[in-house]
């Protein structure tokens, strides 16, 4: 017998929208930005437990643990694009933040829905992955009822792994098994079950808040400069050489000399400018402070100020 799942927050339907079809295209356009609104206000009520996911997630990674986002449909190809972002942003190794969606690969691109109904398949995609007790995995289902994913909870755990579940639906309506169990509140759809919507619009913004925000803690952003951005094409170079001219004071023709005698690391051409230091002493430096710039500096600051 089918599990029921019309009780669902997810799947219920939306009076405001019950003519959508014989709206306006105007009006089916202000339905929908009113309608969004909510997604804000489900991340304001999900905000102490996003932080704490940040804390979480932020400690594994420093301690040698990697991130794993794990989904079907929708949620599977949310977590894929924020682990494929991570890379090019804060030049992150490929296996720091990786993500598992239900179907692999061709799931990105063609409809395998089919594939989040078993929940043994989600439990050996996390073995397959070595997850071990140092690792975090982010279970994402909209609904909270995604066999695939709920395997592959359970599986993390039964390795040791912390835990993050991130959905849509109130715990009172679907129980799930994780360390932090993140709600995202975005109501009923305005096309009745289609989570690629609100609940996907929240998805992707807790996604980009708990990426962000463990690089921030990790060290990979001064002020609000990604100065570990990954220096790969034309844009991320002039990117590189603006953030070097703003923040050093230099010039462009400066700045291009220091980030090629840096190797293209835009931290540790900041820290060179700053210090006076070549880049073997400047690496080494950043490296005894975990790669944070800012604790690099005052340490340097520090020594000189004894020295004098």
């Amino acid at each position: 017998m089918l599990e029921q799942r019309g009780h669902l927050l997810t799947e219920q339907t939306n009076s405001k929208s019950q003519n959508l079809d014989q709206m306006t295209s105007l009006e089916l356009v202000e339905l929908f930005n009113q309608e969004d609104l909510c997604t804000i206000q489900a991340i304001s009520n999900a905000k102490q437990e996003l932080s704490q996911a940040i804390e979480m997630i932020a400690a594994a990674l420093s301690s040698g643990g990697r991130l794993f986002y794990v989904g079907a449909g929708t949620s599977g190809r949310l977590g894929v694009l924020d682990a494929a972002e991570c890379p090019p942003t804060f030049c992150t190794p490929p296996n720091l933040v990786q993500a598992i969606i239900a179907g692999g690969e061709g799931a990105l691109v063609r409809s395998s829905e089919g594939l989040e109904d078993s929940a043994i398949e989600g439990a050996q995609s996390i073995e397959k992955r070595g997850v071990h007790k140092l690792d975090v995995v982010v279970g994402i289902t909209a609904g909270g009822t995604t066999p695939y994913v709920q395997g592959a909870l359970q599986a993390a755990k039964t390795l040791g792994a912390q835990t993050i579940a991130l959905s849509c639906v109130p715990a009172e309506q679907v129980a799930i098994s994780a360390d932090l169990d993140i709600r995202l509140l975005s109501g009923p759809e305005i096309l009745a079950g289609s989570t690629r919507l609100k609940a996907g619009t929240a998805t992707k913004m807790a996604l980009n808040i708990l990426s962000t925000g463990v690089m921030v803690r990790l060290g990979k952003v001064y002020g609000n400069r990604m100065v570990d951005v990954s220096v790969t094409n034309r844009k991320l170079q002039d990117r590189a050489l603006r953030i070097l001219e703003d923040l050093a004071g230099l010039s462009r023709p400066q700045a291009e000399l220091l980030l090629e005698q840096s190797g293209k690391k835009v931290k540790l051409a900041l820290l060179m400018s700053w210090t006076g230091l070549d880049a073997p002493r400047a690496q080494e430096l950043l490296r005894s402070q975990q790669g944070q710039l800012r604790s690099a500096l005052n340490i340097h600051l520090q020594s000189s100020i004894v020295s004098q």
